[in-house]
């Protein structure tokens, strides 16, 4: 098939869409596939033999006009009409890169078409008014939601219910547009079966019509590591801002378990007034816990599992869940909430790590407590969590799996034709 992949943020430290998008290509490629990755910056790395078209934007938001020009940012993009929107909405709060992203490859879809006959769109969660367009032009449209950005605007609400923060969260992400956009598209996937049951309530598009094909997890490059040395009892890879992430519940839970039970962060987006030096100060945990604060290459993040014993993924909600199947990856036991698609990544048997009620640090704490007591049967855990990730989460089953999807939405258009002609 002829794929053109859309990212409108590709780079892999950009969170798992990332990761999502440059697995899918290199899989597709290696089946005898022809996939382009259409994307917006910070962009992704591709083998050679996949072909990048950039769709640039002013990359704006957030960032004071003299600090954004004097990292080299071009003036001459804010005077074209989408340059100029953004700038415009991004004064006030609102996030406008899947607005202009869809838009601005709209612009460039005939030529794109022309060229290249791709028989798909594979949407990597912009739902951007610009993909209607691109149906109309006769290419089957399809879409992964890894989760609704609902439940992102919830979890800010639950930490901050002022009515400025809340008009301010409203704004930043683009329900209005998603929420329209999403129904109209030729089919939508997701990644496990509770993202399934959310976006059924939140976009209102029935369970049945979501396909479920669940994320992969690279186990040659997440592997165990003997040879690294266990710098702490516990592990969190994941942004610490994100409230959906429960560092909250975490660092309470750290705060009710012995003095030498130490805790590693990994998170390269840590601002020095955020929410964990906050915590740290406020539980008298300085000194138990590590921050790893640069960003890592795949290779480095791997190692860096292997320097705890116990990973602990306190999300509230994950569409799938890539802390948990990676560190399970690399041989170590998870303790997880039994939130979200944790359950289904981690699994519900207790084998290769322990489900703990949400937002219950003392559940947390005892879980942990009761892996760290018995080494000999975390090693177990953990090699069993290895087990269950390499031989359900791979990256050409799913790849294969949405293939399926594609021949389905491909075959629906082709008799459409033929009707209508």
């Amino acid at each position: 098939m002829r794929i053109a992949l859309l990212t409108y943020r590709g780079n892999m430290y950009c969170g798992g869409q990332g990761i999502y998008a440059a697995y899918l290509a290199r899989e597709w490629r290696r089946a005898g596939h022809e996939v382009h990755v259409i994307a917006g910056p910070p962009l992704p790395a591709l083998p050679a033999e996949v072909p990048l078209h950039i769709v640039p934007n002013a990359n704006i938001f957030g960032a004071p006009l003299r600090r954004w020009a004097a990292a080299g940012g071009d003036a001459r993009r804010l005077l074209a009409p989408l340059g100029l929107w953004e700038l415009g909405v991004s004064r006030i709060g609102v996030f406008p890169e899947m607005q202009t992203f869809g838009l601005r490859l709209l612009m460039r879809w005939k030529r794109l078409q022309q060229r290249h006959r791709f028989d798909v769109v594979f949407d990597n969660q912009c739902l951007s008014w610009g993909l209607l367009g691109i149906r109309k032009c006769g290419v089957p449209v399809v879409s992964v939601i890894h989760h609704p950005l609902h439940l992102d605007r919830e979890a800010d609400f639950a930490v901050d219910r002022r009515l400025g923060k809340r008009l301010k969260r409203t704004l930043y992400f683009p329900l209005f547009m998603q929420q329209r956009v999403a129904p109209r598209l030729d089919r939508i996937v997701t990644v496990s079966e509770a993202s399934r049951l959310e976006i059924e309530r939140c976009f209102g598009i029935p369970a049945k019509r979501v396909a479920v094909v669940p994320n992969g997890t690279d186990g040659e490059l997440f592997r165990p590591h003997p040879d690294v040395a266990k710098q702490t009892e516990l592990i969190f890879v994941g942004r610490t801002e994100d409230r959906k992430k429960g560092i909250g519940t975490l660092l309470e839970a750290l705060a009710l378990l012995p003095g030498p039970v130490r805790l590693k962060i990994v998170d390269g987006r840590i601002p020095a007034d955020g929410l964990v030096p906050q915590l740290l100060r406020r539980h008298g945990l300085e000194k138990r816990v590590v921050l790893q604060q640069r960003f890592l290459e795949p290779a480095e993040l791997s190692r860096e599992y292997a320097t705890g014993r116990v990973a602990v993924v306190p999300s509230f909600f994950e569409g799938f869940g890539f802390p948990a199947s990676e560190a399970m990856a690399c041989g170590l036991p998870v303790v997880a909430n039994a939130a979200g698609a944790l359950p289904e990544v981690v699994g519900a048997d207790g084998e290769a790590g322990r489900l703990v009620p949400p937002r219950n640090p003392r559940a947390l704490a005892a879980a942990i407590a009761e892996i760290l007591a018995e080494p000999g049967r975390a090693a177990r855990m953990g090699a069993l969590a290895r087990r269950r990730v390499t031989r359900l989460f791979r990256w050409e089953q799913a790849a294969a799996r949405l293939i399926s999807v594609f021949e389905e939405e491909t075959s629906r258009a082709a008799h459409r034709r033929s009707r209508a002609a």
